[in-house]
């Protein structure tokens, strides 16, 4: 409805037509109206889809009988890519866990498994004890749509998650929450909603000026791999991406990595 009212308002105070007898160019005089107020492209992308759906419904009762939208172009919208974190913002937000608290081990292995596996939350709250498997190092994650995967563990994560079973061990664990990794004091499993609170107030006690959420980690892993020389089918199979163009989304490769790749491999610097 807010999409439609931005149809309504420009064409009764700026266009002065009904909306049923607009033209494609009538149209693109508001989008670029809209562009004009400072609406990022996405939210114009938004409101097209809205007054596509208007036109659609106007077409179906019969009100209009050629679709104005038909040909209407959605704005071009940029790649953004979230934040990744470096191994130095990485170590200062485990260093900021208190561990003379009852959950401290537990958030401290909770931030080194979204940062050395790339976990998604939902990966990392169903994680299961069954599903770590340490002489083989590497545990078992279910992902998206039941599919599962691969990932090695790091010696940090064995480390970390050694201090937190071991008060793990002491609690009084909930019936049918046994076998979950992560537990909350109550000893039942953890919620997304936790997860993000526990990185949004790490954030908060080191003063990280970055707008990061548990996302982060999976995008830091991924962004680090890459740096590191990892081939980017391998890391798409760490992330369980479907497609490879998905993991070129979350792979973000900085400025310096990209100059050393031009100087290292092009014929005209060698």
């Amino acid at each position: 409805m807010r999409d439609f009212d931005k149809l309504s308002t420009y064409f009764s105070e700026i266009s002065s037509i009904l909306p049923h007898l607009v033209t494609l160019k009538k149209l693109q005089q508001m989008i670029n109206w809209i562009s004009d107020m400072g609406i990022s492209a996405r939210s114009q992308a938004r409101i097209i889809s809205g007054v596509r759906n208007f036109y659609s419904y106007l077409i179906i009762e019969d009100i209009i009988f050629d679709d104005p939208t038909e040909l209407l172009e959605l704005p071009r919208l940029g790649r953004k890519l979230p934040e990744f974190l470096s191994i130095e913002e990485i170590d200062e937000l485990k260093k900021a866990v208190d561990v003379s608290k009852n959950e401290g081990h537990r958030n401290r292995a909770i931030i080194e498994t979204l940062y050395s596996c790339g976990l998604r939350v939902s990966e990392l709250i169903n994680l299961k004890i069954t599903n770590i498997y340490y002489e083989d190092e590497f545990i078992r994650v279910i992902g998206k749509g039941n599919k599962e995967r691969l990932v090695p563990i790091s010696p940090y994560f064995v480390k970390e998650l050694a201090f937190y079973l071991e008060q793990r061990d002491k609690m009084t664990i909930k019936k049918g929450h046994e076998d979950f990794l992560f537990l909350n004091r109550r000893g039942a499993q953890l919620t997304r909603v936790m997860i993000f609170t526990i990185v949004k107030n790490l954030a908060i006690t080191i003063g990280l000026e970055k707008n990061i959420s548990p996302h982060t980690f999976r995008h830091s892993f991924a962004t680090h791999l890459v740096e590191g020389g990892a081939n980017l089918r391998a890391v798409q199979d760490m992330l369980g991406h479907e497609s490879i163009s998905t993991t070129e989304i979350y792979t973000h490769l900085s400025d310096d990595y990209l100059r050393e790749s031009i100087l290292s491999f092009h014929p005209r610097h060698k």
